[in-house]
Protein backbone atom coordinates (compact mmCIF):
# COMPACT_ATOMS: atom_id res chain seq x y z
CA UNK A 1 0.00 0.00 0.00
CA UNK A 2 1.42 3.74 -0.88
CA UNK A 3 0.38 6.54 -0.29
CA UNK A 4 0.40 8.89 -3.21
CA UNK A 5 3.94 9.62 -5.44
CA UNK A 6 7.20 8.94 -3.07
CA UNK A 7 10.21 10.30 -3.86
CA UNK A 8 13.38 8.56 -4.95
CA UNK A 9 15.03 6.63 -2.26
CA UNK A 10 18.14 4.25 -1.78
CA UNK A 11 17.99 0.82 -0.75
CA UNK A 12 20.56 -1.16 0.64
CA UNK A 13 21.02 -4.95 2.49
CA UNK A 14 23.41 -5.91 4.93
CA UNK A 15 24.25 -9.34 6.57
CA UNK A 16 25.78 -10.07 9.88
CA UNK A 17 25.43 -11.51 12.80
CA UNK A 18 24.47 -11.00 16.48
CA UNK A 19 23.79 -12.12 19.75
CA UNK A 20 20.51 -10.09 19.98
CA UNK A 21 17.01 -12.54 20.09
CA UNK A 22 14.84 -11.53 16.64
CA UNK A 23 12.95 -9.12 18.97
CA UNK A 24 15.43 -7.89 20.36
CA UNK A 25 17.10 -7.11 16.78
CA UNK A 26 13.96 -5.50 15.66
CA UNK A 27 13.54 -3.36 18.50
CA UNK A 28 17.12 -2.00 17.97
CA UNK A 29 16.16 -1.77 14.10
CA UNK A 30 13.39 0.60 15.12
CA UNK A 31 15.77 2.71 18.20
CA UNK A 32 18.03 3.43 15.25
CA UNK A 33 15.26 5.04 13.12
CA UNK A 34 13.78 6.77 16.14
CA UNK A 35 17.13 8.07 17.05
CA UNK A 36 17.93 9.19 13.40
CA UNK A 37 14.35 10.92 13.11
CA UNK A 38 12.31 8.41 11.69
CA UNK A 39 8.15 9.05 11.98
CA UNK A 40 5.46 7.12 10.92
CA UNK A 41 2.86 9.61 9.60
CA UNK A 42 0.55 6.65 8.29
CA UNK A 43 1.56 3.42 6.39
CA UNK A 44 2.93 3.51 3.18
CA UNK A 45 4.15 6.79 3.92
CA UNK A 46 7.45 8.21 2.30
CA UNK A 47 9.78 7.73 5.09
CA UNK A 48 13.50 9.07 5.55
CA UNK A 49 14.69 5.94 7.01
CA UNK A 50 13.58 2.37 7.00
CA UNK A 51 15.47 -0.71 8.52
CA UNK A 52 13.83 -3.93 7.71
CA UNK A 53 14.50 -7.21 9.43
CA UNK A 54 14.15 -9.75 6.33
CA UNK A 55 15.34 -13.03 7.46
CA UNK A 56 16.96 -13.98 10.96
CA UNK A 57 18.94 -17.22 9.51
CA UNK A 58 16.42 -19.69 8.88
CA UNK A 59 13.86 -18.90 11.49
CA UNK A 60 10.16 -18.31 10.45
CA UNK A 61 8.35 -16.01 13.34
CA UNK A 62 4.96 -15.40 13.32
CA UNK A 63 4.35 -13.25 16.64
CA UNK A 64 2.40 -9.96 17.46
CA UNK A 65 4.73 -6.87 16.00
CA UNK A 66 7.25 -9.41 14.56
CA UNK A 67 7.15 -11.32 10.93
CA UNK A 68 10.12 -13.57 9.97
CA UNK A 69 10.93 -13.65 6.95
CA UNK A 70 9.24 -9.75 6.46
CA UNK A 71 5.90 -10.56 5.00
CA UNK A 72 6.26 -8.26 1.81
CA UNK A 73 9.95 -8.99 0.68
CA UNK A 74 8.82 -11.26 -2.27
CA UNK A 75 6.99 -9.05 -3.76
CA UNK A 76 9.46 -5.98 -3.47
CA UNK A 77 12.62 -5.22 -6.10
CA UNK A 78 13.30 -2.68 -4.36
CA UNK A 79 14.40 -5.43 -1.39
CA UNK A 80 15.06 -8.45 -3.11
CA UNK A 81 17.62 -6.96 -5.73
CA UNK A 82 20.22 -5.49 -3.49
CA UNK A 83 19.57 -8.60 -1.24
CA UNK A 84 20.55 -10.37 -3.96
CA UNK A 85 24.14 -8.80 -4.49
CA UNK A 86 25.16 -9.39 -0.69
CA UNK A 87 22.73 -12.75 -0.22
CA UNK A 88 21.93 -14.45 -3.54
CA UNK A 89 22.12 -17.93 -2.20
CA UNK A 90 20.16 -17.63 0.92
CA UNK A 91 16.64 -19.09 0.84
CA UNK A 92 13.65 -18.54 2.12
CA UNK A 93 12.63 -20.36 4.43
CA UNK A 94 9.33 -20.52 3.83
CA UNK A 95 9.59 -21.37 -0.29
CA UNK A 96 13.03 -22.52 0.31
CA UNK A 97 13.52 -20.40 -3.20
CA UNK A 98 17.05 -18.50 -3.22
CA UNK A 99 16.91 -14.88 -3.13
CA UNK A 100 17.68 -14.73 -6.94
CA UNK A 101 15.38 -17.30 -7.79
CA UNK A 102 12.34 -15.03 -6.12
CA UNK A 103 14.26 -11.83 -8.17
CA UNK A 104 14.09 -13.14 -11.23
CA UNK A 105 11.02 -14.45 -10.66
CA UNK A 106 9.36 -11.35 -9.75
CA UNK A 107 11.12 -9.66 -12.36
CA UNK A 108 9.69 -12.38 -15.22
CA UNK A 109 5.89 -11.15 -14.18
CA UNK A 110 6.71 -7.69 -14.67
Amino acid sequence: MGVGRQPRFLNAAAVGHTTLAPRALLERLLAIEADLGRTRPAPGAARTLDLDLIFYDQQVIDEPGLAVPHPRFRDREFVLAPLAAVAADWRDPVTALSVQTLLDRLRRTR
